[in-house]
Parts: structure tokens; sequence; C-alpha cells
């Protein structure tokens, strides 16, 4: 099954909710865990319990993982690994982005299912142009799995780039629009997909690119379901809601963490 089908397996199943796994080190306190090898492993080992096979998607953020080297690599692998096959999708968080034969390596080490940390997904950064992601489609293509495309994000830097013109279409419509073309003519939805912002605002773009739409935001960061309803109306079918803190905050209890993650679920749904 490619990626756009499962993920609309998991939505119909579970419910839209992606949770994150961000280990950053004042959650870690909060957890009373160590900021160490030792800390992660069991934060990363709590979250697998308490989500995998009971949420759609997960998305961990490796650099919460790679900040240990080389035994939080191995973590993060495991972690991958652990949460894969239980019905959850993962959607890893690298925004990797390069061009020719290292965007391939890149799309081999994560989307490869092969691959020690294959995810079922990954998010990828355009701005060295669209048309260098080309390897990481080739590669998610052969292995049915997915792309998120960096296109609205909600931290107040992105505009300067995201809403600048080329010609008279910006920056983001034109990731936008290419994505729709990846997807045409795609059942249930295409494999590729857009990252745009609960916390943006006003879109004034069509994101009708018939693919997944990943919203982090959601939650602690400010994001309601008024918001996504508001903002993707039409589309609101294809958007999978991120959230972290607002989930994670109920840890270390593993009943709690997951009786978070499916209030969130319940809440969009009655959306």
């Amino acid at each position: 099954m490619s990626f756009g089908s499962r993920a609309r397996a998991a939505m119909a199943a579970y419910g839209p909710a992606c949770v994150g796994i961000d280990p950053h080190a004042e959650l870690l306190a909060e957890w009373e865990l160590p900021d160490s090898v030792e800390g992660l492993d069991r934060f990363a080992s709590i979250c697998v319990e308490a989500f995998a096979g009971h949420v759609g998607f997960v998305k961990p953020q490796s650099a919460f993982f790679e900040r240990f080297g080389a035994q939080g690599v191995v973590i993060l692998e495991r972690t991958i690994q652990d949460l894969r096959h239980t019905g959850s999708l993962v959607i890893l968080d690298v925004k990797r982005g390069d061009i020719g034969s290292t965007a391939a390596a890149y799309a081999d080490a994560y989307l490869d299912e092969d691959a020690p940390m294959a995810a079922d997904a990954i998010t990828v950064s355009p701005f060295l142009g669209f048309g260098s992601l080309q390897p990481f489609f080739d590669v998610a293509e052969r292995n049915d799995a997915g792309v998120f495309v960096l296109a609205l994000t909600s931290n107040k830097e992105g505009p300067e780039v995201q809403h600048a013109l080329n010609g008279d279409v910006t920056v983001a419509g034109g990731m936008l629009s290419q994505l729709a073309t990846l997807n045409a003519g795609q059942t249930p939805m295409g494999s590729y997909g857009a990252v745009v912002g609960a916390t943006i605002g006003d879109v004034g773009e069509d994101l009708a690119i018939n693919g997944p739409l990943l919203v982090p935001g959601f939650g602690a960061q400010g994001g309601t379901v008024d918001d996504i309803r508001r903002l993707f109306g039409s589309v609101i079918d294809n958007v999978i809601p991120s959230t972290s803190r607002g989930v994670l905050a109920e840890g270390p209890d593993v009943s709690a963490l997951r009786g978070s993650a499916a209030r969130v679920n319940s809440e969009l749904v009655g959306s």
C-alpha cells in the first residue's frame, strides 16, 4: 500500500492526530529523567508503550536523539522499528534537503525499507528548489513511503522566504502546486504532503494538493480545532494535526499519555 493509502487507513482506524516524540532536556526533567542517554532510552520506551498501535501517527524529532551522538541514534533506530508495523505510522522529523547524490543518500537513509532508520515518511526542506527533492520522491515511490515538504510553517521567520514572490506566485504556493501535480490522480490520496502550521493565520493559498497536510502547532502551541476548521475547510479530511507538549505533559504515566492522545483524537474527530 502507498503511504497515502496507509495514512488514510490510519486516520480511519485511530483518528488524525500525530503525537510528537520530543525528548528535549526540559521534558526529561519534567518526567524526572536524567538528561542523558539513559534518560532518553527510558523516555523513548515509555512513548512506544503508550502510543504504538494506539495512535495513527507518531513523529520522533531526530535532533533530540542526535544530540546524544551515536548512542542517541541507536535509540532512535530502535524507537522507529518498535513503532512501525503496529498500525502506527512513523513520520520522522528530520527536515533534510540537499542536492544530487547527497539528497539521494539522505533519501536512502530514511525511506529505503532496508535501511536501519527507515520511516514511513519524513519531513524535507525544499529551499534548494523543489527539483532538488526528486531523489526523496523517487525513493519514496519505490518503497511506498511518504514525504512532507515544508510549505507554510508557523515560525515568525518563515514568511520572508515562504511568502516571497516568484513572478506572481508565492514560494509556498509554488511548492503546493508542484505537490498537487505529483499527487494528481492518486486515490484515496497521494503520498506527498505539505507542512502547514496551525497558527499561520489566513493561508491565502490553495491547499487542495490531494495529499496529507501535516499541521504542527496544534494544542500547547496555540492551534485549536476552530483554527483547523477555518484554515483547512474542504481539505480538512487530509489534515494530520501534530501535537507534542500537550500530550507529553501527561507523562511519564503510560495510561495518562495514552488517554491524553485519545482525547485529542476525540476532539479532532468531533470537529
